[in-house]
């Protein structure tokens, strides 16, 4: 893979100093070896980074544009994450903020098997955003989620996914976790006639990923919850390219703010999501209207030939707010209520639940 990655890196430096920082964070993600050390012409010339451009931002910040040669990566999505912030991941005064990815590797990795408008035909979405919620807490047997997902499925949501807590536990076991709620939901739907799809969250090691996977597809299922920074980014693009049946939706957990969200979201696309989770604005997390709306415009972006994903803001979202998230976001949108609606008393969830739906596909979208 010829070409060049552009890094976009935010430092603090005085002026005198950040030329000589940025070139130290070429060579730390590059060759990781000072220039002296690095005596054979090729490397010099077609692996070691190179700054492109410092821009003063203020206050003691400055923005580097650092180019990385694509061929390091090898179409690996660990291996993309490892060379642009690997060990200037471990620097308090550096974050990075974007990364721009010559067009052949952005294709090589696939993005999406499904995305935006597949996941909405097949809910029978075409003219409104979709609904989602979460099955929680963890120490819950399987027998009482799979009560909670029949409730939840009753009320007409279009997805329904694990919370990314539950895992294999031995008070809620994977597959019998799955097999009870898949069973729910099924009943659900043959009742409603609704659409419904229940996503389990996958966890432990690749191997056990997969087990997951195909137990899952034996159930009926098409659709899983992973997190990719706790999974491994190259496992979840392996499962990805192995499962092209199954839409991935991406929980952001471990994301923390030493990359910027924005891009954590186009990766997270970039290696497969159909779905990307963040944390909404007025929520339990701090991310403000400016990037929750950059974070869903990267993901519905299509500049890079890939298809878009599904923008879905969530944490401490509520009834009462989905008009003005639908105001804020249109219709190319996920709004995923968990808490809000399990707080509502058992007699009352499905209630609860058939109000979100309601309110969405009766909402006027500008």
């Amino acid at each position: 893979m010829s070409g060049w990655i552009t890094a976009v890196y935010r430092l603090r430096a005085g002026a005198a100093e950040v030329e000589a920082r940025a070139e130290a964070i070429a060579l730390e993600q590059s060759v990781e070896a000072p220039l002296a050390a690095v005596r054979d012409d090729f490397v010099r010339e077609n692996i070691v980074g190179r700054v492109a451009a410092i821009e003063d931002c203020g206050g003691g910040w400055f923005e580097a544009r650092i180019e990385l040669a694509a061929a390091t990566i090898g179409y690996d999505a660990g291996q993309l994450l490892n060379m642009l912030f690997g060990n200037s991941s471990l620097l308090e005064d550096v974050l990075l903020v974007d990364a721009i990815l010559p067009a052949p590797l952005a294709a090589a990795f696939g993005g999406p098997s499904h995305g935006l408008a597949a996941l909405r035909a097949e809910a029978g979405a075409s003219g409104r955003a979709l609904t989602c919620s979460a099955l929680k807490p963890q120490g819950v047997p399987a027998a009482e989620l799979a009560e909670l997902a029949f409730a939840l499925s009753m009320g007409g949501l279009d997805f329904l996914k694990d919370d990314h807590g539950l895992a294999d536990q031995t008070y809620s076991r994977f597959e019998a976790r799955i097999a009870a709620c898949a069973a729910a939901v099924r009943k659900a739907r043959d009742r409603t006639g609704g659409r419904t799809r229940y996503a389990p969250s996958l966890s432990g090691s690749y191997p056990q990923m997969r087990q997951q996977l195909l137990a899952a597809r034996g159930e009926g299922l098409d659709a899983a919850l992973i997190a990719p920074m706790i999974a491994g980014c190259s496992n979840f693009q392996a499962l990805r390219v192995e499962f092209p049946d199954f839409a991935f939706l991406a929980h952001p957990t471990m994301t923390g703010r030493a990359i910027s969200p924005v891009l954590f979201a186009r990766l997270f696309r970039l290696f497969g999501a159909d779905v990307a989770i963040f944390p909404n604005y007025g929520g339990r997390f701090g991310y403000s209207p400016a990037v929750c709306e950059a974070i869903a415009a990267a993901l519905l972006s299509g500049d890079d030939g890939l298809k878009p994903s599904i923008p879905a803001p969530a944490g401490g979202m509520s009834v009462e707010r989905t008009p003005e998230l639908l105001d804020r976001y249109g219709r190319d949108v996920m709004l995923l209520i968990g808490g809000a609606l399990l707080s509502a008393p058992r007699e009352a969830l499905t209630e609860q639940t058939r109000r979100f739906v309601e309110a969405v596909a009766s909402h006027h979208y500008r």
